[in-house]
C-alpha cells in the first residue's frame, strides 16, 4: 500500500479532514520514527477551521512585509484555507546532547513527518507537506513555536479527488551504490 503513496496537493483534496482521533493516530505512528535518545524532537499543531482566518491574516502580513503586491497578498491569505485539514510540524533540535547529534535529531523529525504522511495515506487520506516562506516568518513562527523550536512545514490532508501519481519516473538504480565503488 505504501508503494502507491504520493503527495497530493491541496487543490486535489476534498473534505472531510482527518478527525481529532485520526490526527492522533497519525501522530502515534510518527512516534515510530527512529529517535536515538527518545528526545521526540517534533510535535504537530492542528489548525482547526475556526482558526484559519487568523492564520490567513498572519500569512497576509508576512506577504506584506516581504513587499508583495496586493494580488500576491490575497494569494498568501488564501493559503491558510488550503486543504480540508491543516497541521503544522514543529521541530525542537537540541544542541550538545551527548550521543545524539543535531543531524540525527533532524533525521528523526523527517522520519516522523514521513510516518505521519504514511499514516494519513493508510487511513485513505491524501496529504502533502508544504513549506515556503511562511515557515520562516518570525511572527508566524512565534504563533506556533516555543523558544528553541522551528516551524518546519505545513501538512495538508483530505480525501483525494483523483488517484495519486508520481511526478517523475522512479530511478531506484541511482539510489543504491556499493562501497568501495566498483
Amino acid at each position: 500500500m505504501l508503494a502507491v503513496r504520493y503527495s497530493v496537493g491541496p487543490k486535489y483534496l476534498a473534505p472531510p479532514a482527518p478527525t481529532a482521533t485520526q490526527w492522533q493516530q497519525a501522530a502515534h505512528l510518527a512516534l515510530r520514527a527512529p529517535d536515538h535518545g527518545g528526545l521526540h524532537p517534533f510535535r504537530f499543531v492542528i489548525v482547526d477551521d475556526e482558526q484559519r482566518p487568523a492564520l490567513s491574516e498572519l500569512f497576509a502580513q508576512d506577504a506584506i512585509r516581504r513587499g508583495h503586491t496586493a494580488g500576491e497578498v490575497d494569494k498568501a491569505r488564501a493559503r491558510a484555507f488550503n486543504g480540508p485539514g491543516l497541521a503544522a510540524l514543529v521541530g525542537r533540535v537540541r544542541e550538545g546532547v551527548v550521543d545524539v547529534p543535531v543531524h540525527e535529531q533532524w533525521l528523526c523529525i523527517g522520519a516522523a513527518l514521513m510516518n505521519f504522511l504514511n499514516a494519513l495515506h493508510l487511513m485513505g487520506f491524501g496529504a502533502k507537506a508544504l513549506s515556503g516562506a511562511s515557515v520562516s516568518d518570525p511572527t508566524i513562527r512565534t504563533a506556533f513555536c516555543a523558544d528553541g523550536e522551528t516551524l518546519v512545514s505545513w501538512v495538508v490532508a483530505g480525501r483525494p479527488m483523483r488517484a495519486a501519481h508520481p511526478k517523475r519516473v522512479d530511478a531506484v538504480s541511482r539510489l543504491i551504490d556499493h562501497w568501495p565503488p566498483r
